[in-house]
């Protein structure tokens, strides 16, 4: 199946299977009805399901379903550039089990080769999940053996967060903390033929979200207000890379990570059209979903659901990593409506996304970023902000929370 266990969700793909020793073979993806942001904390951690079972290789086959939204020459593309982690305090590198000793992501040709004789052939599998996109195909044992193999050089290199912070002023409630991230990184020199330009400067992703942050510091700092929480703001270092900054802060936090009552994150605000709605990631878990409402609301400025749950963009910036600590947190991107007349705000986010995201294209050059816009989207995260820092009761997840009741303890 898809390699999910969630009871929650009715998903067992492993019932009655037996991987002790083997190498699980799983389709990309996930079911169609799962809840954006869940379905996407759940496909990230296959790897993690798979070897509590005690796999020790995992394919992950693509498919046709899948070709349609990210075809399989873009992910190979992908696996030219080296892997990160950071090292732990026992000295190897952090999320690395030796029990788990090989993957592959294969294409559709090199997956028939594994179903020949097979007791369902892969062609009813991918029809399956085509005819009814809600099913998880039951698991089966395969004919024959795999051998996986890799060879890897290392490097290590070095690469700080940035944290600052603004002191709150209230006896009881200044040694809690809001913390706004953005990250400070971006996916830098590329071998693009396309383009004598092969410098990536990431203007939208993420030199917007880092000025938004620095300007709310400013705003906070300039309007003379005593917050009573004290407010971090916390620059993270490679995002591109797998989250890695913001991990090892989750891991090793400056501060108390219970006295942190709620994360604001700031990643890839595309800046460049008249937006009049946003999407906040992670609203619907928690009572910052009122906050990003009332925030919104003083700037006439709507919330939208996730447009595009098939990208799984909760799980892949930086609030993640605080939400699986227990950190309530919110993630506001613009939305696909525009104030302006005859303004496209779905079109503009989509061209910029097929046009320029992680490329060098992504740059003043070649974008003209609307400042109007700008103020506004930075507006928005100041009054987030704001709210928390003083509202005498901290942020929590919503008594029906899928996060929170997985990791608010």
């Amino acid at each position: 199946g898809y390699g999910m266990e969630a009871p929650e969700f009715g998903l067992d793909d492993y019932a009655g299977l037996d991987v002790e020793g083997k190498i699980v073979v799983m389709l990309t993806g996930r079911p169609a009805d799962l809840p954006s942001e869940e379905g996407a904390h759940l496909a990230n951690i296959k790897g993690d399901i798979a070897r509590e079972k005690g796999a020790v290789g995992i394919i992950t086959l693509h498919t046709p379903e899948r070709e349609k939204v990210r075809k399989f020459e873009t992910s190979v593309y992908y696996t030219k550039t080296p892997r990160m982690t950071w090292i732990g305090p026992n000295g190897l590198p952090q999320g690395e089990e030796q029990q788990l000793m090989g993957s592959a992501y294969v294409n559709i040709d090199a997956a028939k080769a594994m179903f020949e004789g097979a007791e369902k052939p892969l062609e009813d599998i991918f029809k399956q999940i085509e005819e009814d996109p809600n099913a998880s195909p039951k698991g089966f044992a395969l004919n024959g053996s795999v051998s996986l193999a890799k060879e890897s050089n290392h490097e290590e290199t070095t690469s700080p967060n940035v944290a600052a912070v603004l002191p709150g002023t209230d006896p009881k409630l200044k040694d809690e903390y809001v913390v706004y991230t953005a990250h400070a990184d971006h996916i830098g020199v590329v071998k693009d033929l396309s383009s004598d330009d092969t410098i990536n400067n990431g203007l939208m992703d993420n030199a917007s979200g880092v000025s938004v942050m620095l300007e709310t510091a400013r705003m906070f700092v300039d309007s003379g207000l005593d917050n009573k929480r004290s407010i971090m703001f916390l620059a993270v270092t490679a995002e591109e890379k797998g989250l890695l900054g913001a991990d090892y802060f989750a891991n090793n936090p400056t501060v108390p990570l219970n006295s942190i009552v709620a994360n604001v994150n700031l990643d890839m605000p595309v800046l460049l059209y008249d937006f009049a709605d946003v999407i906040a990631f992670g609203a619907s878990h928690s009572t910052l979903g009122e906050t990003v409402s009332k925030a919104a609301a003083k700037f006439n400025i709507e919330q939208s659901p996730d447009p595009m749950p098939e990208q799984a963009i909760f799980t892949r910036s930086d609030h993640y990593t605080l939400v699986k600590k227990g950190i309530p947190a919110v993630f506001l991107m613009t939305g696909f409506t525009s104030r302006t007349e005859g303004e496209d705000g779905g079109e503009v986010w989509g061209k910029f996304f097929a046009e320029n995201y992680h490329r060098p294209s992504d740059d003043l050059h070649n974008l003209e970023v609307n400042y109007e816009s700008a103020t506004r989207f930075t507006d928005i995260n100041y009054e987030i902000g704001k709210e928390i820092a003083n509202d005498p009761q901290r942020p929590h997840w919503l008594k029906d929370s899928y996060f929170g009741k997985q990791f608010k303890d």
